[in-house]
């Protein structure tokens, strides 16, 4: 049976949030790229290593641009590594195409939204065995919204796949695909503005890869 989650990182998301700072111009979050699409609030196909992400390379983990995409990978066990790009959002229609380039399938990834700091915001993660979940983060502490544990579903492609997931944020719903699919949708007013992001995680294993692409934040 799938457990849930691990132990979550705040220590080596703070190291990675104090390293990004650095590398960002006076830590200001970049304006939203433009798109012709007026509903589009901000995207990036991370062919910009300019274009606000962080950039961290340390021993437990990396989050930087590479090939024209953005990768998250963790060499730790039991641990989570994500980025933000500096935006403020309230409601938000998330798509991310991901592609496990590495590592073991029994990992995490997926998307943040409401991310206020890290220890408080929401994440929507699948993984490449197979599983979902809808979760958040409150004062440092995590917990699955609607579901006791992790659930299995035949949308979710397995092993070195691409997985287009998108998640949306609107009002006190909160809704997670992957593929097309609807895989759980769930009620929950914790938190109501904040950042977006992206995320990956391991297990037992060390060596979640993950490449993130085509990156696009709507209005619901």
């Amino acid at each position: 049976m799938k457990r849930f989650f691990v132990p979550f990182l705040a220590v080596l998301a703070l190291v990675l949030a104090s390293l990004a700072c650095k590398a960002t111009s006076g830590g200001e979050a970049p304006p939203p790229i433009e798109n012709s699409n007026s509903s589009t609030l901000f995207s990036d196909d991370f062919s910009d290593p300019s274009s606000g992400w962080d950039t961290v390379r340390a021993d437990e983990g990396i989050t930087d641009y590479e090939n024209d995409a953005y990768r998250i990978y963790v060499n730790a066990d039991k641990k989570d590594v994500w980025a933000n790009p500096g935006q403020s959002f309230g409601d938000v229609h998330i798509a991310v195409d991901a592609t496990k380039i590495g590592g073991p399938d029994d990992n995490d990834f997926g998307v943040q939204c409401r991310y206020q700091d890290v220890g408080n915001f929401y994440f929507f993660i699948i993984s490449s065995d197979g599983y979902y979940g809808i979760s958040k983060v409150v004062n440092g502490e995590q917990q699955l919204i609607g579901m006791e544990k992790l659930d299995a579903s035949d949308a979710i492609l397995q092993g070195n796949a691409t997985n287009h997931i998108e998640v949306e944020c609107k009002g006190d719903r909160l809704t997670l695909w992957a593929n097309g699919v609807e895989l759980h949708s769930v009620q929950d007013s914790d938190f109501a503005t904040g950042d977006v992001g992206l995320m990956a995680g391991t297990y037992d294993i060390v060596g979640t890869d993950i490449s993130f692409d085509n990156f696009v934040v709507t209005q619901p």
